[in-house]
């Protein structure tokens, strides 16, 4: 049996209706929003009696998910958002735009600020990461050609 596609990825938030925002501006659609609970949910997270607030946010292209997750019980019990980007484990997620200054200032809006700077590799990309919504690390990345 082969791997048919990746589905999406999660992201933990503390401010739902922050992160939808701030998504919608770097580009990305409301799919749709659901409250997840029940015995069900907390069997597949392990995580027991689980109350969970999710949107699911979708690319332009329609190909990429962003499933994002506000846990209302249990409690969140940790927080990597702080990490150097040499930390172990999940890092950030890479958006490709067709222009990383105009994506920039219009992010910049919601409250997004630029990590480092923004560099050119060879004659290939304008990459940068920036934080978003508490914190999240979120890469974007300008094709030259």
């Amino acid at each position: 049996m082969a791997l048919k596609r990746m589905d999406n990825v999660g992201i933990v938030v503390d401010d739902l209706d922050e992160a939808i925002d701030f998504f919608r501006v770097l580009g990305l659609e409301l799919e749709g929003r659901a409250m997840i609970e029940g015995e069900w949910s907390g069997r597949v997270t392990g995580l027991g009696d689980q109350r969970v607030e999710i949107a699911m946010m979708r690319t332009p292209d329609g190909h990429s998910r962003l499933e994002l997750s506000c846990f209302i019980t249990p409690p969140v019990v940790a927080d990597h958002r702080n990490a150097p980007v040499n930390a172990l484990g999940y890092l950030r997620v890479m958006f490709a735009v067709d222009d990383i200054d105009e994506t920039l200032e219009r992010t910049r809006s919601r409250g997004a600020q630029l990590v480092g700077e923004v560099v050119q590799y060879k004659d290939v990309y304008r990459l940068c990461y920036i934080r978003g919504p508490g914190g999240l690390l979120i890469g974007l990345a300008q094709e030259l050609t």
